[in-house]
């Protein structure tokens, strides 16, 4: 098994002491912003924990649409610039227009999954950058697989396949439903965060996890952590839960970084390398803050350095 294969790794055994649950939609712009911190909280947990992803869905289907989508993107345009000021996360230079729904996204990261973790983790993080490096989020069958062209290993035609069938809408409707169950804990939190994750309320009157929110399972006890935190906070609660789990895992150097993750922001790579950067043969795709660093074998293919043409929805 690849060392991304080794990160992502979703499946594990009851021998295993701990499951980290991660609540997330492709297209959220916090669980954007966290993933440099949840990288780093995978790898240093890889072959340790069972980590399972459930897609809460954002952007939920039959939804009112916006009266005047133009002044809705500006407006969300805004929202992901604020966010993005705390994250540091890459924001596209243009936001075309704001999702219509998570559905076709979620669908596909959740099929990804039947073509093995690094595959699905490949997926995911294409789908995530069709909206903060693109400006136009994948919320159509057709869109995803503009955004995801080209991932090594992936069959597009079966993830076509999957993503449409009964089955993996089944368990996106599962997670839908898990993620408007969460624990008392977060119905109200308190903490030093832009982004302290208490529960959302939905449309339709639920209440729904923030994303990203990562719960964290033992078979005696369980700890949430909401919203945007700093590794720290989550490191404090593997070790509470499950003391020396948690391995110091020295920094990558830059070339073996851009190998394993393939695409790189700048807080990624300043927290999961170390060295000289970038390394030879790195594409830089500058967006509206900051650039992200594609490996040369995923530049070849990545939509993000083509140029942009419209694609039908």
């Amino acid at each position: 098994m690849t060392p991304s294969a080794r990160d992502a790794a979703p499946g594990g055994g009851p021998s295993r002491p701990l499951e980290v649950v991660e609540y997330t939609d492709p297209l959220c712009p916090w669980a954007w912003g966290s993933e440099p911190v949840f990288r780093r909280l995978r790898s240093a947990l890889a072959g340790h924990v069972r980590w399972r992803r459930v897609y809460g869905i954002l952007f939920d289907e039959g939804e009112d649409p916006a009266p005047d989508p133009a002044a809705e993107t500006a407006w969300y345009a805004q929202l992901v610039t604020g966010i993005g000021a705390h994250t540091l996360a890459p924001r596209a230079e243009v936001l075309r227009r704001v999702a219509a729904s998570s559905w076709p996204a979620s669908l596909a990261a959740k099929a990804a999954e039947l073509q093995g973790a690094e595959v699905a983790d490949r997926v995911l993080r294409r789908l995530r950058e069709s909206v903060f490096v693109l400006g136009e989020p994948a919320d159509t069958p057709l869109l995803v697989l503009r955004s995801v062209r080209g991932v090594p290993g992936l069959d597009a035609d079966r993830l076509t396949r999957d993503a449409a069938s009964p089955g993996v809408r089944d368990q996106v409707l599962a997670d839908r439903a898990e993620a408007r169950h969460p624990v008392p804990e977060v119905l109200t939190v308190s903490a030093e965060s832009p982004h302290p994750g208490a529960a959302r309320e939905t449309p339709d009157g639920d209440l729904r996890y923030a994303l990203p929110t990562l719960l964290f399972r033992t078979p005696a006890a369980h700890r949430a952590v909401p919203g945007w935190r700093p590794f720290e906070t989550y490191a404090a609660v593997v070790d509470a839960l499950a003391p020396g789990l948690l391995p110091a895992a020295p920094p990558l150097d830059p070339a073996g970084a851009l190998e394993r993750y393939r695409s790189l922001t700048e807080p990624e790579r300043l927290m999961l390398g170390d060295g000289a950067w970038p390394p030879p043969g790195a594409l830089r795709v500058d967006t509206a803050q900051g650039p992200l660093w594609l490996h040369p074998d995923e530049a070849r293919q990545h939509p993000a350095a083509t140029p942009y043409t419209p694609t039908p929805r």
